[in-house]
């Protein structure tokens, strides 16, 4: 009996048996990923291949923009700018690259730079500045139009968070203007302008401001800033109305008016200063937005995105890491870089890493930049994880690029960036390509010279987050779907 009984216990239904070896074989398939160092799900982005070039039709965002307080943006070379008509001025991708190379560089000679040992601006007038072959200021894609004194005169300004000064060019242009779209500003019609006096304290603070220290003509300030290249831009230092918006009116704003400028901007009017110094926008217009502001960068550049200032708009998801100081009195935004996930998971790269540079958060870097340490982890999973795809020739400083020629749709590893206080930023998936045409789509990332160089988190990696700034809070904040 008890012989019968053992035997009955080893009896297996054939039902059981057939659900025995599933689970099995699942198990099998499960070790075999892990012992080929795959995991058994990577988390992806489908993507179609032609929604990775731009259209030649605008697509307005359809998220509604709060006008009290907010200004549209658009890219400078896109079909929603009016920038645009100048077709023929249109970089290639690779000159795109070379400028944002350009502005790395100036970067890191800002924050190398020692503010106590400045460039002097010793011309006697804002016109004797010798004129250079202005190229390139690599200073951003994207523009805003802001009104300007009295009648109020609408300007399309290049809007860069690594700047401080706002600038325009200004008639009589008594040296050298580039080519702008909109009329060149004209203070002597305006009810509102002045120029600051060359022995006031707002004078001297300019060199805080632009690494120069500022001159004199007659008894009028002159300020100079440069950007790393051969573009600048020389002229008086003044106050003027500045109108953001039809209902957002700011009496004596400071700003330079350039009469000797030279720089490929675009055709942009000049640059709107969203940094961190006392003469930026955002401390200008604290003691109505607290400086705090926010942006959303569209997903492509035929789409609009917005600017907006104060608290209104800033939705409840949106998660707060501190800000960090880069140098002493740096005007940049900086930023704590924890961590990096490809495909689900957290690539293997010591904090250390990521501090021993520093990182900061800029609006006018079009590709992050990433210590080599960290770019050659995530540059070998990612291709580990796209080896399904034929790779294709480098762009630029973009090594890790594909050849979709062949598909209409594309699986991509989800890439996530972790800030200070436990945030994580899932990126959008435009946020992680960038397409010179569909034979050439590339990792959007690049790596420094050395771990101890500047890291930044620009443009391209931002699109379609809502980026919260609170400057007088010392807090950064995002929040995923900002816009289209």
């Amino acid at each position: 009996m008890g012989a019968r009984a053992s035997a009955s216990a080893t009896i297996v239904s054939p039902a059981l048996l057939s659900a025995c070896l599933v689970v099995f074989c699942l198990v099998c398939s499960f070790n075999e990923g892990y012992a080929s160092g795959e995991r058994a799900t990577v988390e992806t982005h489908t993507i179609q291949v032609s929604s990775l070039l731009p259209s030649s039709i605008c697509s307005p965002a359809t998220q509604a923009l709060d006008k009290k307080s907010s200004l549209r943006v658009v890219h400078k070379h896109g079909p929603c700018s009016q920038l645009h008509q100048d077709k023929a001025n249109i970089p290639t991708h690779a000159e795109i690259l070379l400028k944002d190379e350009a502005r790395v560089k100036s970067i890191r000679s800002k924050l190398a730079k020692n503010l106590g040992h400045s460039t002097n601006i010793d011309q006697s007038d804002a016109t004797n500045l010798p004129a250079k072959d202005g190229r390139v200021v690599g200073a951003g894609n994207y523009v805003v139009t802001v009104g300007l004194g009295t009648p109020k005169k609408d300007l399309t300004l290049i809007f860069d968070t690594g700047s401080d000064i706002t600038w325009t060019q200004c008639q009589p242009c008594a040296r050298s203007c580039y080519k702008q779209q909109d009329q060149i500003f004209a203070p002597s019609l305006s009810s509102t302008y002045s120029n600051i006096s060359c022995t006031s304290t707002t004078c001297s603070s300019l060199t805080s401001a632009t690494g120069n220290t500022p001159g004199c003509s007659s008894t009028a300030c002159v300020y100079g800033i440069q950007y790393g290249d051969s573009s600048f831009s020389v002229g008086f230092f003044a106050k003027e109305k500045l109108s953001l918006t039809p209902t957002d009116v700011f009496d004596d704003f400071l700003f330079g008016c350039g009469q000797n400028n030279q720089g490929l901007f675009g055709r942009a009017a000049g640059l709107l200063g969203l940094g961190r110094d006392k003469l930026s926008l955002t401390s200008q217009t604290a003691f109505k937005y607290k400086k705090f502001f926010s942006y959303c960068l569209p997903s492509t550049s035929s789409s609009t995105g917005f600017l907006s200032f104060g608290y209104s708009g800033v939705p409840k998801s949106v998660r707060f890491t501190t800000l960090s100081t880069i140098s002493q009195s740096s005007s940049f935004y900086g930023i704590n870089i924890i961590a990096i996930s490809v495909g689900g998971k957290r690539l293997p790269i010591s904090a250390s890493v990521f501090t021993s540079g520093g990182a900061i958060i800029d609006s006018g870097t079009v590709i992050t930049r990433l210590p080599p340490t960290a770019y050659s982890a995530l540059s070998s999973e990612f291709r580990k994880l796209m080896r399904q795809y034929p790779m294709a020739q480098p762009l630029s400083i973009l090594d890790t690029c594909y050849d979709l020629t062949k598909y209409s749709s594309v699986d991509v590893p989800t890439i996530s960036f972790f800030f200070g206080g436990g945030v994580e930023v899932p990126l959008a998936p435009k946020g992680i390509l960038y397409a010179s045409s569909v034979s050439q789509v590339c990792l959007a990332f690049a790596g420094n010279g050395d771990d101890t160089d500047i890291g930044i988190f620009g443009n391209t990696q931002q699109k379609t987050l809502q980026v919260v700034y609170d400057g007088a809070g010392g807090k950064l904040g995002f929040a995923t779907g900002g816009c289209t």
